[in-house]
């Protein structure tokens, strides 16, 4: 196959690179182009379809990492047999909301929370942090590494941390894993089976399953306008404290420095408590000055803070860090440190470059700006309408909450959504 004509859409809401994914993902399913076909190159696409060839490049990537082509060195792409893949009908894929799974077609609005973007710009700077590592002596980063992670990219992300976050540690403190889900499951094993942890209520459900799943004891704790409320925390008899300080999900609830401390204050009272800190989306504030990080705030060596690349980079990278208190250095050793890391080496060492060359710094700044405006956007599309009761979580973050005036069930809300063009999610 010499070419593809695909008609695309510029300066409309879906990217460009998705908008060739889905035409080809499509043609695939469908049958029009065969099982064994060879694709354009990504050069003749580009040229073809007068885009750039990154954008051609990462929808390639995306058919590639869902199984439609397969990479022939030196040959090219090629069409996978899909006769084993689930035919769905043609307007319903999968799409999950909290964790549950629902059937979903194409819309033009999708207020999904997990979605983000991945500009151009940032798409070059990332291809320059390849090459750069690509140009360095590699050889190392194909023998086995630190359990914790690679030094160098452990040093940025320090240096990030206390800068940006206000997180107060060394490089020996960060353990780098593949996403939240793995990092939580270490402290599981650090910590042991028979600890209670309290999470606030309503509260982020993937940590919540997690949890439970692992088979620690989860109470919830109903929340003021404070955040979690501690008369209920002492009550409860946990040892470990699940929040979100800076930007609560999914009510966005910025968490006051008196409260911080009175969680602090309690966590300092028996030897064994801990707070577990996610700080949620933080990177993202439009209006005042950022919020630090209830770590840096610690002075009792109690917080475990965990942080991720998902929301500030893409949920593709995988790549979240856990920064642990001294205290728990030892254990972690004892407990997981024979681990392998579930980052590969090779990554890290890119993800090293971009955060070290400064790209992350620029594309964090570019996703400000974007956000903030769909962001004032949506803001004021809901100024003045009457079913809008209250807004939750405005000025910061990728989602807000909508209280809305209706005696109306959540799913035929959402259904209603749906059949005008737009998914809107449930908080239960």
């Amino acid at each position: 196959m010499k070419e593809l004509t695909i008609h695309l859409h510029t300066g409309g809401r879906v990217p460009l690179y998705e908008q060739i994914y889905q035409y080809i993902k499509k043609e695939i399913t469908e049958g029009k182009i065969a099982s064994g076909e060879k694709l354009p190159s990504t050069r003749l696409l580009s040229s073809h379809l007068a885009v750039s060839r990154s954008t051609v490049e990462l929808a390639y990537s995306q058919l590639l990492s869902e199984g439609y082509l397969k990479a022939v060195p030196g040959s090219g792409y090629f069409v996978c047999g899909i006769e084993s893949v689930l035919q769905l009908p043609q307007s319903l894929e999968t799409e999950k909301c909290y964790g549950m799974e629902k059937e979903k077609g194409i819309y033009a609005y999708d207020f999904s929370p997990n979605i983000v973007e991945w500009p151009e710009i940032s798409m070059i700077s990332w291809r320059k942090a390849v090459k750069c590592t690509m140009q360095e002596d590699i050889s190392d980063l194909f023998l086995p590494g630190s359990s914790l992670g690679e030094e160098n990219l452990r040093q940025v992300i320090c240096d990030y941390l206390h800068q940006a976050r206000g997180v107060n540690c060394g490089r020996h403190q960060i353990v780098v894993g593949a996403g939240n889900e793995y990092l939580l499951m270490l402290l599981y094993q650090m910590l042991g089976k028979h600890t209670a942890l309290a999470m606030e209520s309503p509260t982020y459900r993937q940590a919540y399953h997690i949890f439970r799943n692992l088979g620690w004891q989860v109470k919830t704790i109903p929340m003021d306008d404070d955040g979690m409320i501690l008369s209920e925390l002492k009550e409860s008899g946990v040892q470990l404290a699940y929040i979100m300080p800076s930007h609560q999900f999914p009510l966005g609830i910025v968490m006051p420095w008196k409260r911080r401390m009175e969680l602090l204050q309690w966590a300092a009272e028996k030897k064994e408590r801990y707070i577990i800190e996610d700080d949620y989306d933080s990177e993202f504030r439009y209006k005042g000055k950022p919020i630090p990080s209830l770590q840096g705030s610690d002075p009792f060596g109690r917080v475990i803070y965990l942080g991720t690349f998902s929301k500030s980079i893409t949920p593709a990278i995988r790549v979240s860090y856990m920064v642990l208190p001294p205290k728990l250095m030892d254990l972690y050793h004892a407990a997981c440190g024979f681990y392998s890391s579930t980052v590969s080496r090779l990554q890290q060492q890119i993800l090293y470059h971009f955060i070290q060359k400064g790209y992350f710094e620029r594309h964090l700044n570019k996703m400000r700006g974007i956000y903030r405006g769909r962001h004032d956007v949506l803001l004021n599309e809901l100024k003045g309408k009457d079913w809008a009761r209250r807004v939750y979580g405005d000025n910061a973050g990728l989602h807000i909450l909508v209280e809305i005036k209706t005696d109306k069930k959540e799913a035929t809300l959402t259904q209603a959504a749906r059949e005008n063009g737009i998914h809107i999610y449930c908080l239960w």
